[in-house]
């Protein structure tokens, strides 16, 4: 398995399947989930090797049509992560956003997971 397949094996129940690596199509039914890597832990040997594990830093996007919906979204995440046979660690609370051109309420949370 690859760590995308994983993520999306976690977050996809949540959401009806709406979950999306990078971005969500113009349109998608409310609420759905966008991840996407944003950098990672580097592991560098002083000598020559092949590394057995990998870090990445997952940013989480929780989109809904209210906010209400986006938070407890937002929080279930974080629970299925910490769950999850994923090795994966919170990185900090979540934070609020959103979307007045589209109506949408979101969250933003940063996790480290390695695999």
């Amino acid at each position: 398995m690859s760590l995308e397949s994983d993520l999306y094996d976690v977050l996809g129940p949540l959401v009806e399947g709406r979950a999306f690596p990078d971005f969500g199509r113009l349109g998608t039914k409310t609420p759905f989930i966008t991840y996407i890597q944003a950098g990672g832990r580097s592991i560098n040997f002083l000598e020559a090797g092949v590394i057995g594990k990998r870090n990445a830093r997952i940013q989480i996007n929780c989109e809904a049509s209210t906010r209400l919906a986006a938070n407890q979204l937002a929080r279930d995440v974080e629970d299925a992560l910490m769950l999850s046979g994923l090795k994966a660690y919170v990185l900090g609370a979540f934070s609020v956003t959103s979307n007045s051109d589209l109506g949408l309420y979101g969250t933003r949370q940063d996790f480290s997971v390695w695999y």
